[in-house]
């Protein structure tokens, strides 16, 4: 009598068919969830574009000369202002001939109010000075009142966000500098509670702002983004001569 033999042959048992159904479908409902986060890692990554943009142009501001008096390197000088804080005025010291400087400042600083000729200067009027235009700024503040476009033809290439008005405006002006914007608190602590009111008078401080605007097409690009900084009016330093 012959004995039957029977081979096992692999095949797909129905629990791991069902299971492999639900991790599809489980993918397939993530799916546009997935599209839909990884669309708004993108405009989040826009709008950190904006942010750098903007810090570009505070920057560049920042790299002028705080007043056209001090575009002229040997007036690089703390200037007298009209409507300052009255403790930050210069005072008369004898060494080596009469200075006048800040009180505060090391008799050896060479921040002083006078020139290496001997002569001192004011601070000038916010804007553009006499004989300059826009593309000619020499101190920061002649940079007040204009902008940057970043939505025409040969610069947009370069920038993410198109299809939509880019604008960077640039703002300078003076603010108060009144001690009494600095608060003391407990122990060793001070906060800095500044007023951000514009002056028309000459002061220590000149408050820089820039504004970028978008008007893009898609809703969640569109956006404004304003940073501000603060440029003080301490002179400039001296290279010592060995």
């Amino acid at each position: 009598m012959q004995e039957k033999l029977h081979t096992l042959r692999p095949a797909v048992a129905m629990i791991e068919l069902i299971f492999a159904l639900v991790v599809m479908g489980i993918v397939m409902m993530s799916a546009p969830q997935l599209i839909s986060t990884a669309g708004k890692s993108g405009y989040v990554a826009i709008q950190q574009e904006g942010i750098n943009e903007a810090a570009t142009q505070m920057s560049i501001m920042m790299d002028y000369a705080w007043d056209e008096n001090d575009t002229n390197a040997s007036h690089a000088t703390v200037l007298n202002v009209s409507n300052g804080d009255s403790e930050l005025d210069g005072t008369t010291f004898s060494l080596g001939g009469l200075k006048k400087r800040r009180a505060g400042t090391p008799e050896l600083s060479y921040r002083l109010y006078k020139s290496y000729d001997g002569k001192e200067f004011n601070a000038s009027a916010i804007g553009l000075d006499a004989g300059e235009g826009v593309g000619s700024e020499d101190d920061i503040d002649d940079f007040n009142g204009t902008s940057v476009n970043l939505s025409g033809a040969t610069t947009t290439k370069d920038y993410i966000e198109k299809g939509g008005s880019i604008n960077i405006a640039r703002t300078v002006n003076y603010m108060d500098d009144k001690a009494t914007n600095y608060f003391t608190g407990g122990g060793d602590t001070l906060i800095y509670t500044p007023t951000f009111v514009k002056t028309p008078a000459t002061t220590n401080i000149k408050r820089l702002q820039v504004t970028l605007t978008s008007t893009s097409g898609v809703n969640e690009l569109k956006k404004t983004i304003t940073l501000h900084a603060f440029s003080c009016n301490i002179g400039t330093y001296k290279l010592k001569e060995k």
